[in-house]
């Protein structure tokens, strides 16, 4: 991804960001876009290797997600590379157990001293990994589990560790000036902290074959919302991307070059899936000054996915 870093203009300039599933897909183009923007950056993932893009050859889909490439640069080392300003880290964390994540949230505020953006993003699809279609009936009460641990559960524990740390410390000053260098005659209280949570289009609408992740995001949906609305009185700002289909290693069924990728392309109005920058660059507006005014939103980014 170079396209974010280009068009850099420091809008998180200094700002302490722990971004969760940083090795692989999203959570990497998020990171690498927050760097290119000035932030200080906590890669958090069980693994510090990127997710296998490369097809199961028994299935025809994607790997699970513990499968794992064994080349290439890891998230925070790329970042070191290109923004080392960056001062980037890799804390490793089971993002479905309590102490990892509390433990994570402290390791970040003992390197960086306070925690200002939240990136909840680690996720899976496990029923994007099985051989055939499984509708409610076909899916296993393990696959159930692991899906709303992982994808709902981790966005709870993430929230619940995040804020408390964004409560107990100082607002970050208030700048003197607007964009525009004058100084804003309506300015609004110091925002203490901005989470982004990754849901999905199927927290919106549903679509085949997936019941846990739907339910899953449909509950992170939900949770985005609530929050916003518990904390905004603490300046504290939640919402949500809600991504359409994009190229990564979870979506290698729908990248065949066949009738599966004819369909889900011409879903998407605006040319075909997108790309993780695509949504990285929305995640840096939803932690940043210029979103000082929205909160609770879930934010669709899918291509024209969801107008019909």
């Amino acid at each position: 991804m170079t396209s974010s870093s280009s068009s850099s203009s420091n809008r998180l300039q200094n700002k302490a960001a722990l971004i969760t599933g940083a090795s692989s897909g999203l959570g990497r183009a998020i990171a690498l876009a927050y760097a290119a923007e000035g932030a200080r950056v906590a890669c958090v993932d069980l693994f510090p290797t990127p997710r296998d893009a490369t097809l199961n050859q028994a299935t025809g889909k994607a790997h699970m997600y513990d499968r794992r490439a064994d080349d290439g640069m890891h998230t925070h080392e790329l970042l070191r590379s290109r923004h080392p300003r960056s001062d980037a880290m890799f804390v490793q964390a089971d993002l479905t157990k309590a102490a990892d994540v509390e433990a994570a949230v402290a390791r970040v505020v003992a390197r960086f001293g306070r925690l200002d953006v939240l990136v909840n993003n680690a996720g899976i699809s496990v029923e994007s990994s099985h051989e055939r279609v499984t509708r409610c009936h076909d899916t296993s009460e393990a696959d159930w589990d692991k899906t709303l641990a992982i994808n709902t559960k981790g966005v709870f524990l993430g929230c619940k560790y995040g804020i408390a740390q964004m409560l107990k410390q100082p607002p970050p000053p208030l700048p003197l000036a607007g964009p525009d260098g004058h100084a804003d005659d309506h300015q609004q209280p110091p925002d203490r902290g901005f989470i982004v949570n990754t849901a999905s289009i199927q927290g919106l609408v549903a679509y085949y074959g997936t019941p846990a992740y739907c339910a899953s995001k449909g509950a992170v949906v939900q949770l985005t919302k609530q929050i916003a609305l518990d904390y905004a009185k603490d300046r504290i700002h939640c919402n949500a991307l809600c991504p359409g289909f994009l190229h990564t290693p979870m979506t290698l069924n729908h990248q065949d070059a066949g009738p599966a990728q004819a369909a889900v392309d011409a879903a998407h109005p605006l040319g075909g899936m997108g790309c993780a920058d695509d949504v990285a660059r929305v995640a840096v507006f939803l932690a940043s000054s210029d979103a000082r005014w929205v909160t609770g939103h879930p934010m669709v980014v899918d291509g024209g996915y969801t107008i019909v």
